[in-house]
């Protein structure tokens, strides 16, 4: 068990987890993921990103094993509370820390299905936005969330820990620019939303593959994002001006998954 706080393995998940870490991260292709969920999804996800070291208190420990988490095949490390407090970036730390592996799909292997719905998320920067879109976009079935540079680290600790596991079910590309986007995807239907959109979403019939895109909590969609894009609009009758960023993005969501399977009455090309 570790105890000693001046431990080299509490420096390398703190060197993770700081105010530098996603470069950190992005050097040595590893993230930190904390709690009972995440890890309970790490270990039983055959394609998500691996676990390589599992830190966990004697009581994250029962907590794994009530679940009925099978660890035989984990590397996991037994240390102290105190040792778990000083890995943390959580104010009260469930006892599971792990390091896990970045995710090593190239984007270039992501193909079309004739019904595949994407997400792209374009310079968004709140975490807690990226991780529910990303838990939202497992719930409805959605086949890849792709993230451009310029956008949140995807895997801070504040997004892992947003997507309560389901970064572990949803297959994710980072870095990944509009015109790569366009490029691996020219014939495939993109839509934008905005409240500026000619088309409302109800009305919105999408034939084929498609990807949704996410703008700019603050910006929105850029203008170098408009070409070939349909923007498209959710109308609502209530008081509110507008809705926040991941809550739109799960009517969006859930309105294509619905989609998926109906009968379709307009194809939109570009």
């Amino acid at each position: 068990m570790i105890e000693s706080l001046h431990s080299p393995h509490i420096a390398r998940v703190k060197a993770l987890i700081n105010s530098r870490g996603n470069k950190e991260r992005s050097e040595h292709g590893e993230f930190i993921a904390e709690g009972l969920q995440c890890a309970s999804e790490a270990i039983a996800s055959k394609d998500g990103p691996r676990i390589k070291h599992l830190y966990v208190t004697e009581s994250g420990r029962s907590r794994l094993v009530d679940r009925g988490v099978e660890l035989h095949e984990v590397d996991v490390i037994d240390v102290s509370e105190p040792v778990m407090a000083a890995m943390s970036s959580t104010i009260t730390p469930q006892g599971i820390v792990a390091i896990c592996e970045l995710s090593s799909k190239s984007f270039a292997e992501l193909k079309t299905n004739g019904k595949s719905r994407f997400i792209y998320l374009h310079e968004i920067q709140d975490p807690g936005n990226a991780g529910t879109i990303l838990r939202t976009a497992d719930a409805m079935g959605i086949d890849a969330v792709i993230a451009s540079s310029g956008s949140v680290d995807m895997y801070s600790p504040k997004v892992v820990r947003a997507t309560a596991g389901s970064l572990w079910h949803v297959p994710l590309f980072t870095g990944i620019t509009f015109e790569q986007l366009v490029s691996q995807f020219p014939e495939t239907t993109k839509i934008a939303l905005s409240a500026r959109g000619e088309i409302s979403l109800p009305d919105l019939d999408i034939q084929g593959d498609c990807i949704a895109i996410f703008g700019n909590e603050a910006r929105g969609i850029d203008a170098v994002l408009s070409k070939d894009v349909l923007h498209v609009s959710i109308p609502m009758e209530g008081s509110a001006e507008s809705l926040n960023l991941s809550a739109a993005a799960s009517i969006v969501m859930y309105t294509l998954s619905k989609s998926v399977n109906l009968p379709h009455s307009i194809k939109t090309t570009h």
